[in-house]
């Protein structure tokens, strides 16, 4: 066995494709610390586990010696990724931007580990805001416009009559040579950002350079079985999430699912994953059991082994026992009296309206273990008083003292 067959193997159930294989295994048999590209856009600073995919096959790279680049795209962000968006998207303030970036190495610490000997911090700024305005339009003279137009998205919004603004066609050609300028060896991406590697590589040839090696992985989907999950959708688990949420989050997905996540999101053998499948497929308690299995391995993974045993166990007395979950959310209302539909807005603020009243509508909601049955009906509240809304939700009331 190789050293490249040695690294590598433990990683393919998460990869998807290699773009240059046999280049990435030379380098890895090579025994040299490589650079690996990790890039942000500083728009959305809220990881969930499908990008944790691709941190835990860096922090396996890591854990051989290899050194993670992370780069925070601080000027590209000024510009813009279009990737994905149908519309040109609104420009962040420095702020702004900063704020992200805190929050995105707060994130990714995680699971990376940020030894400085396996772990630099880059912006592309550091060579963007001094590049003259000739060498700019040197790099924007190796890329034709068929080659950016050959992107999904541009083409979607050319065929829909939307505008694309200059700015964002060159997005690509800046995120290519950042790859150059940080001398990346491996760079390791969802397949919506191949196109933006694939440039890499070639600047990196145009200017001298060893291309990189590209890796691929594969997308999950979301806990309510979409395509993948999104903060829009609201249907992914946030790295940030407590054990508890994780857990909970986890058995809310659909059985058919638990085999496909156990594959991505945990370190179970090829074994624990297809008998896991298997069990999830039967339906009644050995699936529900299986799903414990993979929420309770989500926990671990994150928060250590002892703290999957306890939210199986809590969970477990909540759901099957009837017990009160340890841990509640303190509301404090204004007054004891109010109709049903107020009392949840200050309850569960984060739902519209109109899902409130789906909830209660749905037999969802109890005050004390009695259901609200009326979003008009007056309710009378005190302090130490439980609302539960929906599978998942609790709240203990407090009363604000009169003044």
């Amino acid at each position: 066995m190789t050293r490249a067959d040695d690294i590598l193997r433990p990683m393919l159930r998460t990869i998807d494709t290699i773009v240059d294989e046999q280049a990435l295994r030379a380098k890895l048999d090579s025994g040299r610390q490589l650079r690996i590209k990790y890039g942000v856009d500083l728009t959305a600073p809220d990881l969930h586990l499908g990008h944790a995919v691709n941190l835990w096959l860096m922090r396996h790279l890591q854990d051989h010696g290899h050194r993670v680049v992370f780069l925070l795209g601080d000027l590209t962000t000024r510009v813009g990724d279009p990737t994905g968006k149908s519309e040109t998207r609104p420009v962040l303030t420095t702020d702004q931007i900063e704020q992200n970036a805190q929050a995105f190495l707060d994130q990714v610490s995680i699971v990376l580990d940020t030894d400085p000997a396996v772990f630099e911090v880059r912006r592309n700024s550091e060579w963007f805001d001094r590049m003259p305005v000739a060498e700019l339009l040197s790099l924007f003279s190796m890329t034709t416009h068929a080659q950016l137009m050959a992107r999904d998205m541009f083409r979607e919004r050319v065929a829909q009559g939307r505008e694309i603004a200059l700015h964002e066609l060159t997005y690509p050609v800046l995120q290519g040579y950042d790859s150059f300028a940080m001398q990346s060896d491996l760079t390791i991406v969802g397949s919506d950002q191949l196109f933006n590697e694939m440039m890499g590589r070639q600047y990196q040839q145009r200017l001298g350079a060893s291309p990189q090696s590209l890796i691929t992985t594969v997308i999950t989907p979301g806990l309510d079985g979409g395509l993948k999950q999104s903060k829009s959708l609201g249907n992914y688990i946030a790295l940030t999430d407590s054990a508890t949420d994780k857990f909970g989050k986890a058995m809310s997905l659909p059985d058919e699912l638990v085999g496909i996540w156990a594959s991505a999101y945990t370190t179970l053998d090829d074994e624990d994953v297809s008998a896991l499948t298997d069990h999830s497929a039967r339906g009644g308690r050995i699936a529900r059991d299986a799903k414990l299995t993979l929420a309770t391995e989500i926990v671990a993974r994150y928060h250590g082994a002892d703290a999957g045993g306890r939210e199986r166990s809590a969970f477990l007395d909540v759901f099957t026992h009837g017990a009160l979950p340890e841990h509640m959310t303190a509301v404090v209302v204004q007054h004891p009296l109010s109709s049903a539909i107020a009392l949840l807005e200050q309850v569960r603020p984060e739902l519209s309206r109109s899902a409130l009243r789906r909830l209660i509508t749905q037999d969802a909601v109890r005050i004390d273990g009695i259901p609200l049955t009326d979003p008009e009906q007056e309710v009378r509240v005190e302090t130490g008083c439980v609302v539960r809304t929906g599978k998942r939700s609790w709240a203990r009331i407090e009363v604000a003292p009169m003044k």
